[in-house]
């Protein structure tokens, strides 16, 4: 289970006694995706809002902390005119202030590019809308096995995920040596590729399978 440690802004995750019958329901939901619509609502009382599942009060006293801190917010909690700037940008506060100071500093090209760089599910997600027929999940001793036109596969030896061996990737090349081998090589998240190919993909491509 992912964990946020408030008080150290780490991250970490940790192993969390479930039973049997959680763990099977878990595997058969993993990588399910669907169409949906996410609403934006205005809260001007974060404190006292009814959450349906409510952070912990330190999580959120840490987080406007923060937000006061970055000029987002003034001292009545209220959006300011660089929170609302900010606002418009999918990213993170800190990311979304880099952006918004880069006008003042007239770097704006150079500091996108590094918000794009420090966004790495961003850039993963642009190579997959290119790559998607080119996917492959981890099938059994070390081998891939292709999604579309099955062929168990291997990641070449040069490459740096040779030995981390991510469930899921998408891949440049397919080259017979040996061996088929996948060259130039990326990791994704499996649900990617219904968000992104919904044409190509179903949701019965990317499930779990035992």
């Amino acid at each position: 289970m992912k964990s946020y440690n408030p008080r150290t802004g780490m991250e970490s995750l940790q192993v969390t006694p479930i039973s049997k019958a959680s763990a099977k329901q878990r595997a058969g939901r993993s990588g399910r995706t669907g169409p949906g619509k996410c609403y934006s609502f205005g809260i001007n009382d974060l404190i006292n809002f009814d959450f349906v599942d409510p952070p912990r009060s330190e999580a959120l006293l840490k987080a406007l902390e923060l937000l006061y801190a970055l000029s987002t917010l003034n001292r009545l909690g209220e959006l300011t005119k660089v929170g609302k700037r900010m606002a418009e940008f999918p990213l993170i506060p800190m990311l979304s202030k880099m952006i918004v100071a880069s006008d003042q500093y007239k770097c704006s090209d150079e500091i996108i590019s590094i918000a794009a760089m420090l966004s790495v599910d961003s850039i993963k997600k642009a190579i997959t809308a290119g790559f998607f027929p080119n996917s492959a999940r981890l099938h059994k001793f070390g081998s891939y096995r292709t999604v579309k036109h099955p062929q168990n596969v291997y990641i070449h030896p040069s490459s740096s995920l040779a030995q981390m061996l991510p469930r899921w990737v998408v891949y440049h090349e397919l080259v017979l040596t040996t061996k088929e081998y996948l060259r130039q090589v990326t990791d994704l998240k499996p649900e990617w590729l219904v968000e992104i190919a919904p044409h190509y993909y179903q949701l019965k491509d990317v499930e779990v399978k035992d």
